[in-house]
């Protein structure tokens, strides 16, 4: 079956994902121009693009753990998911940059509010990984040159998580669950296969 699914996976061009991921954007911006999103439209748009942006670094921090634990291939879709995931960060950013706060303010709130310090840390790591996201990079800086820069993904997923929880007010039991699934995504990549198969066979 998983033979099956990657055999099908490879079929699957990585350019569809560039062709969809406009679509959610779009579609955010036009409920908002047509009043769908309530008192504070820019607000929304702000938060399911910030959360959009959660999604896409557990899909792409998710591809390795998925092939190393199910044996499903999906290493051809990781660049175009980080890729992805920078232009709806900075989708994020500049909402809140243009329609939130309107340009005012903008390095007071940067330096006062700790979860716009840390979300724009997060920015700031992803910029080096969103330019050397391209084959020309991957030659001229080698290949485990090029693996170690993209490291950078992991405190930028702890980043990303950590401005969410910084984010809310109160206990709020959703960014703990995004930052117990990043956490766990982390942890998994450092557990050796083995270590688990030899633990299910002294179990059985």
């Amino acid at each position: 079956m998983v033979d099956l699914l990657n055999a099908t996976l490879r079929k699957v061009p990585a350019w569809l994902l560039y062709a969809a991921a406009p679509v959610p954007i779009v579609a955010l911006y036009y409920l908002g121009l047509t009043g769908e999103l309530g008192v504070d439209p820019a607000k929304r748009i702000e938060h399911q693009l910030g959360l959009w942006s959660l999604w896409l670094l557990i899909a792409g921090l998710a591809v390795t753990p998925v092939r190393r634990w199910t044996g499903v291939n999906l290493l051809k879709f990781r660049r175009a998911i980080g890729v992805i995931t920078f232009f709806y960060v900075a989708a994020h950013l500049l909402t809140w940059l243009v329609l939130d706060v309107q340009f005012q303010n903008v390095w007071a709130d940067i330096v006062k509010r700790w979860y716009i310090t840390v979300g724009m840390a997060a920015f700031v790591l992803m910029l080096p990984l969103a330019l050397t996201s391209n084959n020309w990079s991957v030659k001229k800086l080698g290949p485990v040159r090029w693996r170690n820069l993209h490291k950078l993904v992991y405190p930028v997923a702890i980043l990303g998580a950590l401005h969410f929880l910084l984010l809310v007010k109160g206990f709020q039991l959703e960014p703990i669950l995004y930052t117990l699934l990043i956490a766990g995504l982390l942890v998994s990549r450092f557990i050796p296969r083995k270590a688990f198969n030899l633990r299910v066979s002294r179990q059985s």
